[in-house]
């Protein structure tokens, strides 16, 4: 009997990543600013929430060629809060109900583990750093090369021919 494999054979039944973690999100940016700084930035800098003072986003310098790149590296804690409710309430997961500052040192962990995840890859030579956070590089108005397609797709496909 042949078994079929499907790698989202078993989500429905995960938790989400990282979802019990109570690691300070300033202790987990001083991780992911020491991975980048070890893969090559030049400079990171810790962006806050004016308000709540929260860390919200990484941005950091990346040499390419003769010139630095500056990339935005943001953590967006609402998409995460979401998903931690709706595990709660189907009894995925346990514990108190998931609340902002869970979802933020959640969504925290997870970057951290794909930014570790994106290095590993750099290590091994198959892409540089540049080319792994080129989404996240910052254009000339200051948005992300990912804002700027997300606001206007056709920068990618051209006219389509």
């Amino acid at each position: 009997m042949l078994i079929k494999w499907s790698p989202l054979a078993n989500q429905k039944d995960m938790a989400l990543l990282n979802y019990t973690t109570k690691i300070d999100p300033d202790k987990t940016a001083s991780e992911i600013s020491k991975c980048l700084s070890l893969h090559g930035a030049s400079a990171v800098m810790t962006e806050y929430d004016p308000v709540e003072g929260q860390v919200t986003a990484l941005s950091f310098k990346v040499k390419m060629g003769d010139r630095e790149i500056a990339f935005r590296l943001p953590s967006d804690w609402k998409p995460v809060l979401k998903v931690l409710e709706q595990q709660w309430l189907q009894r995925k997961i346990g514990g108190p109900r998931p609340d902002k500052f869970q979802a933020v040192r959640v969504s925290w962990r997870i970057i951290k583990d794909w930014v570790e995840a994106q290095m590993a890859l750099v290590e091994t030579q198959m892409v540089t750093t540049a080319q792994v956070f080129l989404p996240y590089a910052v254009m000339r108005d200051g948005k992300t090369l990912s804002e700027t397609v997300a606001a206007n797709p056709q920068m990618l496909l051209g006219d389509g021919k």
